[in-house]
């Protein structure tokens, strides 16, 4: 019947004359610049006269690909084919008696891991971020030219202009890009000019009646982290600027400061209530929920799950351990006895006006453009989340409309309001005390701006690796190697939570992973553990559970210890720690809480036999016992 409907057609397009007229003025293929293999890849074919339009109105809506009928979706006169590249061959498309013909070349699935794995392994090894960034982006760029049919030179030749003119512009294009940029250089503006003005200084003697030594310093720092909830982004930039001359003199290394600031960031603000995570985190779960036809609301999904969230929980624990025991160990506890020989530890922004010493240490000056920054995030966000549709449902708590507001919000918009208006306040405050001429405020503000200008390079090339690995699918070869082995569904939880890490690590974001991730693994977990008989339908939900918080705490602890994540460069910049540092000395303590959450947490509370709760409770008692046998007490005399 399709031979004869095909048949037809063609007479039909000899008769009208188009068998004289090439293929391409009738329809157009379009292919994806980057086809990888073995993966589905979206062909379009736009028909662009209206004899080819009539003649597929007749059509049985099939399109021939290389010998084989494929259903087409129609969308506007382009039709939509899904087609699986396995090798280099001819793609021979044959649509209503006329053919198409062209040579593809898919690159392979394994090399896309390539470009964030030469970045990860070159900055850990050469310890200097900005060229291993760039030639894991390069790699990438080559990657792709050379399999689209260019020779090896002439690839890398094209691959290395294509990292600025495309990658980095690309990133800088993002809006939320962009307002991470605006939003750390007002920061710095601020920071610069409060420490100009005296206000720093001020600060500084104010916690120094509380931060008298290394422990009450370090403990100050991880209270402040908890306090600051709301967004990872203020809580690391905030947090980190305002301790960063009090450990100075207390003699604690920048290393532990960007530690205590990295890991009470996002571990706080992926599990608490009323953040700019919320929103993101619900809307993936409520999808999933939707697929599954699960009756459930994605806020009670959440809430249940935090119960299973070993890692952000057993990360704030056992940063208060080591605090109050006094110990490390590792290269944390190397860059902790250098600190401490110093007999003068200076930081890095120094005063350079003559006259400083007379300017008032007022601590106000400080404490009002972070107050502003924390409330007014917090307003900017209450704002943009506003929806009186939610404030006005009775049958919701309180706690559920916040949630939903904070979810819906524009957290970019909030904290881009609430740092300019800290900046201009700040600036008000020094011309309104006559501490600085307007020709110095201009000054200090410039070179905060200057100050970021390294860490926000850093940012930018970060991205375009994501950006890389987005294009090449990095993520869907981590999860389609994991999941060729045939698991038992109590081992879901565990593997989620490392597939997740190994996503964050290797593209440098969570909330990336938690986008790929949510929609693939939550369907899964629900069918997998649906076909087993063996599985009640308690166990049933609390594997679910388990899962959704597995997705979260494996992306925190994959955005921990990758070299290319923003929270890990950002915590670096605010901490006025070197960058490789930070991630050689928080490695080790990352991954010994992960490797607890998993053995300790995740696979053992997956069998449901007791509480998730006394599994958190065994688990941080394993990590008090690890400190105790291998971390070796500081004392102040070091």
């Amino acid at each position: 019947m399709r031979f004869f409907k095909s048949t037809m057609l063609l007479l039909l397009i000899v008769a009208s004359g188009m068998n004289t007229i090439s293929a391409e003025e009738h329809f157009r293929v379009i292919v994806p610049d980057i086809i990888l293999g073995p993966l589905d890849q979206q062909i379009q074919i736009e028909i662009v006269s209206d004899s080819m339009a009539n003649l597929w109105k007749a059509s049985s809506g099939y399109v021939t690909i290389n010998s084989r009928e494929i259903q087409a979706v129609a969308d506007d006169g382009i039709l939509q084919l899904t087609y699986r590249f396995h090798k280099k061959e001819q793609l021979h498309i044959e649509l209503a008696g006329m053919s198409y013909q062209a040579t593809v070349n898919p690159i392979p699935l394994w090399m896309s891991i390539i470009p964030p794995l030469i970045a990860i392994l070159l900055a850990l090894l050469l310890r200097e971020v900005f060229v291993s960034l760039f030639l894991g982006i390069m790699s990438g760029t080559s990657i792709i030219f050379f399999y689209q049919g260019a020779g090896f030179l002439t690839a890398v030749t094209k691959g290395f202009p294509t990292v600025i003119d495309t990658y980095v512009i690309e990133s800088l294009l993002n809006k939320g890009h962009l307002s991470i940029i605006i939003f750390s250089m007002l920061i710095g503006g601020m920071v610069q000019l409060i420490s100009a003005n005296g206000g720093m200084q001020g600060i500084v003697r104010r916690l120094s009646r509380y931060a008298t030594d290394s422990r009450s310093g370090q403990l100050v720092a991880w209270l402040m982290g908890i306090v600051i909830f709301f967004d990872d982004y203020a809580n690391t930039l905030v947090v980190g600027n305002t301790m960063r001359p009090v450990f100075d003199r207390l003699r604690i290394s920048r290393e532990k400061l960007a530690y205590i600031v990295d890991s009470t960031a996002a571990p706080v603000a992926a599990v608490a209530f009323v953040t700019t995570w919320i929103g993101a985190e619900l809307s993936y779960i409520q999808d999933g929920l939707a697929t599954i036809g699960l009756e459930m609301s994605a806020y009670t999904v959440f809430f249940n799950s935090l119960a299973y969230s070993f890692y952000p929980f057993l990360t704030l624990g056992f940063m208060l351990i080591l605090i109050i025991s006094r110990r490390d160990f590792g290269p944390m506890r190397k860059a902790e006895l250098l600190a401490a020989k110093k007999q003068i530890a200076e930081p890095d922004i120094k005063p350079e006006h003559s006259h400083q010493e007379s300017i008032p240490k007022r601590a106000f000056n400080a404490v009002i453009p972070i107050l502003i920054i924390i409330i007014g995030t917090l307003c900017g966000l209450v704002y943009t989340g506003w929806d009186s549709v939610i404030w006005a449902d009775n049958k919701l708590s309180v706690a559920t409309k916040i949630s939903e507001t904070i979810g819906n919000s524009d957290s970019y918009l909030a904290l881009l309001w609430a740092s300019s208006t800290a900046l201009a306040i700040t600036i008000l405050l020094t011309i309104g005390q006559g501490l600085l001429s307007l020709q110095k405020i201009v000054e200090s503000v410039l070179k905060g701006f200057n100050i970021m200008l390294p860490a926000i390079l850093i940012l930018i090339l970060a991205w375009s690796v994501a950006l890389v690995t987005q294009h090449m699918h990095t993520a869907d070869f981590i999860a389609n190697t994991l999941f060729q082995f045939n698991l038992t569904p109590y081992l879901l939880p565990a593997l989620t939570f490392l597939l997740a890490a190994l996503i964050a690590f290797s593209t440098g974001t969570s909330w990336g992973t938690m986008a790929i991730l949510y929609p693939l693994i939550l369907t899964t977990s629900w069918l997998l553990t649906e076909n087993a008989d063996y599985i009640s339908s308690g166990q049933q939900l609390s594997l679910f559970y388990s899962v959704v918080s597995a997705v979260l705490s494996g992306a925190v602890l994959g955005d921990h210890v990758s070299p290319i994540s923003d929270t890990t460069i950002m915590s670096s910049m605010a901490s006025g720690c070197n960058h490789i540092a930070h991630v050689r000395t928080q490695m080790p303590y990352a991954l010994v809480v992960g490797a607890v959450a998993v053995f300790f947490g995740s696979i053992p509370a997956a069998f449901s036999i007791v509480s998730p709760l006394v599994w958190m409770a065994v688990s941080m008692m394993i990590l008090w016992l690890i400190i105790r046998l291998t971390a070796k007490p500081m004392t102040e005399k070091q």
